[in-house]
């Protein structure tokens, strides 16, 4: 384990890194997700050619017609994101958001054997900037999946917690765990757990964790991250619901997060 404890935050050019590595990180899993479905409409659609029968070709007819609805949500997710750029925030459904960060994730998660487990309760919508919190669940997501090299579950809860009037956003991972030492600096600006990228090239900055909780934090939220050597680590963030009468805040922000998976230890409050 490495980590690099600079306290000089992190400046216009890291950011830009940040927000270069985590764009090729989505341009490179879509883009073998789009060849993977080319190739099943191409392969049924030679099958279907090449049988005359009726039910072979009602097969292959059916599996093409999944391919591009698949490609279509992932279509429709992607640009969902290119189009909310704003800094404003306003009323979002975490549920929906939720699904098209997974279905981002889904090869991934896939090639890794991680299976995804959704607890999804009704809850009110978040008052949020979309793009930027569905960049916190990326980053999460991908810090999970690097703590279960070998395979695992991961978790993903929606809450709504009336006592507190807050919205709770889960990831849970059953990996590698955090050292109970090294939680109180988790969020800290460049300190990493990972000696450097991973295999896929991800991880290793130490800048994911630190601008996911500048992110929350701008969002009148809180982070905070529970772990155990051995078990396994969870995240949960609050964020406020919307109330009709809210106007859009801004949220500064550059939003961009990247690797590195944790342990208790909580944003200020």
């Amino acid at each position: 384990m490495a980590s690099n404890n600079n306290s000089t935050p992190p400046g216009p050019e890291q950011q830009i890194q940040t927000l270069k590595a985590h764009l090729g990180e989505l341009v490179g899993t879509t883009t073998h997700e789009f060849n993977n479905i080319l190739m099943t409409i191409i392969n049924y659609a030679k099958l279907g050619l090449r049988h005359r029968d009726d039910a072979t070709r009602q097969k292959a007819f059916e599996k093409i017609l999944a391919a591009g609805n698949r490609a279509a949500r992932i279509t429709n997710s992607i640009l969902g994101m290119a189009r909310n750029r704003t800094a404003g925030q306003e009323p979002t459904d975490l549920v929906e958001l939720a699904e098209n960060t997974l279905l981002l994730m889904e090869r991934e998660l896939n090639k890794y054997r991680i299976a995804v487990e959704k607890h999804f309760q009704p809850i009110p919508k978040a008052q949020v900037n979309a793009n930027q919190i569905q960049q916190v669940l990326l980053n999460l997501l991908i810090n999970a999946r690097q703590a279960m090299p070998t395979g695992g579950r991961l978790i993903i809860k929606l809450g709504y917690d009336r006592d507190q009037d807050m919205i709770e956003l889960g990831v849970r991972d059953n990996g590698c765990g955090i050292p109970a030492e090294v939680l109180p600096r988790i969020f800290d600006p460049f300190f990493s757990t990972k000696t450097g990228p991973d295999a896929t090239g991800k991880g290793g900055t130490g800048l994911g964790l630190s601008l996911c909780r500048e992110i929350i934090e701008a969002h009148r939220g809180r982070i905070r991250v529970d772990s155990a050597p051995g078990k396994g680590t969870m995240f949960t963030i609050k964020l406020p619901p919307a109330r009709a009468a809210t106007a859009s805040k801004p949220a500064p922000l550059p939003g961009l997060c990247l690797p590195s998976p944790s342990a208790p230890a909580q944003s200020p409050t």
